[in-house]
Parts: structure tokens; sequence; C-alpha cells
């Protein structure tokens, strides 16, 4: 089933959004991503699955997983394998699509349980997070070797991760009111206080400038860390202070792409970093409940992401 709505927004500008409803009920469909031939795919976080969408006929085709491996995670390379983070199973996974096979990497360390999301660097290797285990990781793709880099504070509970133009990962530090960053020189983890106490980085961005931008899920605000100058900037969402901003994305033109997943429906807003405004609100036709990741896709200017109602989405923000 195809949805789509152009929901009056006020004096915001609105963007189109079209969701598809996935077969498998109650599945929570996450992480889309987009392959060389147009396939939107994504995983099955309640359902054990991988799965994809051909947007253009509405067509689903899926890859069970084991039991209990609560997929959260995927990334797909130049060679069309998918990667996904087995939650609940402690591994990476690495399923070829042509014949199912999957090749799984595990968590060298016993405390590192959970693989939570992933990210591509420039050569092709993964870094990831590991939230319970508090762990920030690193998977080198040609001998399938894991390092796993242990965050000096407990409980700091990585989430989301991301790359900056000089290759560093970044993390979101959800458990406490911290970003976190790799020197990737010596795979040390660094800790950067947010001034706010009661913060909640949940998800996280970088713009061209290198620029480190959130989602402070706790307190409904939009932050900013700033590298070269030790600045913070903060702004608060359009939703308020229950907004609870979760999914992130940022586009080709540096607009910053978020979801009030505390809302109902779910609302995408946009920020344009240079004008340092929103300037975009969207309702979610389906609901949402809680959008938790998005991918861009520059070549289409579109933004995919699933929903806890149980559909896949796309937003056309350019």
């Amino acid at each position: 089933m195809l949805v789509s709505a152009w929901p009056d927004t006020g004096n915001a500008e609105s963007v189109d959004i079209s969701e598809w409803l996935v077969p498998w009920e109650n599945s929570q469909p996450g992480d889309p991503f987009v392959d060389q031939r147009g396939r939107v795919w994504f995983v099955g976080q309640r359902s054990d699955y991988v799965a994809n969408l051909q947007p253009e006929s509405g067509n689903f085709s899926r890859y069970d997983l084991d039991r209990d491996t609560r997929p959260l995670s995927l990334l797909i390379n130049a060679d069309g394998d998918l990667w996904f983070s087995a939650n609940r199973q402690r591994y990476i996974g690495q399923l070829n699509p042509a014949n199912g096979q999957i090749t799984r990497h595990e968590m060298p360390n016993s405390r590192a349980r959970d693989p939570h999301t992933l990210i591509f660097n420039s050569a092709g290797d993964i870094w990831f997070t590991v939230q319970q285990g508090n762990f920030i990781g690193k998977l080198t793709v040609a001998n399938g070797d894991i390092t796993l880099l242990e965050i000096p504070t407990r409980k700091t509970k990585p989430t989301g991760i991301v790359l900056d133009s000089l290759d560093e990962p970044w993390a979101a530090g959800f458990g406490r009111n911290l970003l976190l960053r790799v020197d990737s020189a010596n795979m040390e983890v660094l800790e950067i206080e947010l001034p706010n106490k009661k913060a909640r980085p949940v998800r996280l961005v970088a713009t061209s400038d290198n620029r480190i931008w959130w989602a402070d899920f706790a307190r409904g605000y939009l932050g900013r860390f700033d590298p070269d100058s030790g600045a913070f900037s903060e702004w608060p969402m359009p939703g308020g202070e229950d907004s609870e901003p979760h999914g992130m994305a940022v586009d080709r033109l540096d607009r910053i792409w978020i979801v009030e997943s505390g809302l109902n429906p779910n609302v995408l807003v946009g920020f344009d970093t240079a004008t340092e405004q929103f300037f975009s609100s969207t309702a979610i036709p389906s609901g949402g409940k809680t959008v938790r990741q998005m991918h861009y896709f520059e070549p289409a200017g579109e933004i995919w992401f699933g929903t806890d109602t149980n559909y896949i989405g796309r937003a056309v923000v350019h």
C-alpha cells in the first residue's frame, strides 16, 4: 500500500512524503538504504529479516535471519553486499543477496553484546557503535578483523555514528550528555561534554564545514558543536520540549532534516544551516510513531526512513 501526503503546515514549506506499507505486520522496518538498481533495502527489527522494496512496483522481497537476531542497521557496499548489525547475536552480518549466504563477523569481546549503528568510511571499512556494551568498533572488511574501543565513561550508550570530511568518526552518547570523537590515528575515543547535563544526544550528522549537529532527544533541541572553536549552539525544536527529535539526515545543501518523534503524527522538519532557521514542516502520513534512522539518497534528492507504524517512507527534499 502506498500513501502520500502534502499536508497544510501554515507558513512553513512542506515536502512530498510517500509511504509503502510493509507486508509483514508489526515488524518495525528500519534503516532503509538504496542500492545501485534503485531497490530500497531495510531490516525488520522485530521480525528478523533483511528485505527490499521496489518503489515503482511496490513489490517486496525478504531474506529471513535466525530468530532473535534483531537487525538494527544496514549498509550496502559497491559490490552489492549487505551489511547489518545483529543486535542480539553479537555479530555484524554480511549478506550476499545473490545466494542469501551470510558471513558472521563475531564481536571479539563478550561485553560487546549489542552492535548498533553502522557506517562506511572512505576505504569501505565499517565503524559502528555498541550501545549497552559501551564501545565504538571498527570492522576491516578485507580481513574481517574487528577492533573495539572502550568508551571511558560508563553507561554512555553510544547510538548514532557519522563521519566528518576527514574520515573521523563521531558518535552520540545517548546515556550521557556526551559527544564522542574517535582519534583514528591513535585509536582512542575522546569525550566532549555538552553544556546541559540533561542533554541526551541520540543521532547526529556532520555538515561540509565539519560542524557536528545532534538531536537532543530528552530536551527537544537541535544542537551544534564547532570542533575548530569549541563553541556550542542549540535551537529549540518547533514541536517543543516534548518533540523527542530522533532520526536525522543532511542533504547536499547542508540542510538538516530531523523527525520529531514525540509528536502524533511525527513531523519531519527542515533546518537551514546557512540562515540558522527551521524552514520546513511535514507530518508523516502514517503517523510514524517513531522514526529512528534516515538515509539521504543524493542522486534523487530523497530521504528514506522506516516507521514503527510498519511503513517505509520517502521524502523528496530537493
